[in-house]
């Protein structure tokens, strides 16, 4: 990868007594009698990028639908800056932008109808919507094709225009489902300085999986490695690395603690939008 890390400024410290931005302890959750996610427990500072990794089946996917409120919990809790999720949890989803696995942009709605519609969904005030969609689009480096219909976008751009519905409301927490999932280098580089922008600009707390591990090693100042429902290890990605010898790479680390093969890519389309639009309703 070829990210500008001159936007990517260190972690910042939270003032004693700040809530973290996400603090989550004892998460589980079950599909009947499996268990998916068990007793997870998770801290992000705000500023801070945190990289959860692991194979397909981990619970990674299901731990974030928890987080944001999709999902309600068999036990343990989620707080959002300090607010709890699961009694507060339209004062928790103000607080966090989300980007799904599957695709959430409308192909048939223009760029700006999308964002727009988002803008609508996390309750922006309607006097302030218009001045977010537009900031949120400038963001994102889509102004100039925001009244452009959506199913003319390249990858990197429907990906670019997901962010911005997921800024649309100013979070404070950016949750992001394997962004980059089938895009080029280069549009995967381009989604990503966007978002170590606007961390070095705002401060925004990230919280993303992917299954790249070069992306991981990259961006994140820690990562946790998940496996069978369970988090395996936590760390600095240097720091992990070191402990397996000189010359090991992310990727060792993974399979040392999960003992599976990473997995193979798959690439989006529009025809998962009707699936996440109804999840997306329940966040409205």
């Amino acid at each position: 990868m070829s990210i500008d890390h001159s936007v990517s400024p260190a972690v910042s410290i939270p003032a004693r007594g700040d809530p973290p931005a996400l603090d989550v302890r004892g998460l589980t959750y079950r599909f009947g009698e499996k268990t998916v996610v068990d007793s997870l427990d998770l801290e992000l500072a705000a500023g801070e990028i945190i990289g959860l990794l692991g194979p397909n089946g981990a619970g990674k996917t299901t731990a974030i639908r928890v987080i944001v409120t999709l999902l309600r919990p068999a036990a343990g809790s989620v707080c959002i800056f300090g607010v709890d999720a699961a009694r507060r949890p339209i004062r928790a989803r103000r607080l966090i932008g989300y980007v799904p696995q599957m695709l959430s942009a409308d192909a048939g709605l223009t760029g700006r109808e999308n964002v727009a519609l988002f803008a609508g969904l996390f309750d922006v005030p309607r006097r302030r919507r218009r001045a977010r969609v537009d900031q949120a689009l400038a963001a994102m480096g889509l102004t100039d094709v925001a009244d452009r219909l959506a199913r003319t976008y390249s990858g990197g751009m429907v990906r670019r225009l997901e962010l911005a519905q997921a800024l649309v409301n100013a979070p404070r927490l950016l949750i992001l489902d394997e962004p980059t999932v089938g895009l080029d280098p280069i549009a995967r580089d381009s989604v990503w300085e966007h978002v170590l922008r606007l961390r070095a600009e705002h401060g925004m707390a990230v919280l993303l999986t992917t299954h790249y591990m070069e992306e991981a090693d990259v961006l994140c100042d820690r990562v946790a490695l998940m496996h069978a429902g369970r988090v395996r290890v936590t760390g600095v990605p240097s720091e992990l690395k070191a402990v397996l010898g000189p010359r090991a790479s992310l990727e060792d680390v993974f399979r040392h603690h999960t003992g599976g093969a990473l997995a193979s890519d798959k690439e989006g389309d529009f025809r998962d939008v009707q699936h996440t639009r109804r999840a997306a309703s329940r966040v409205g």
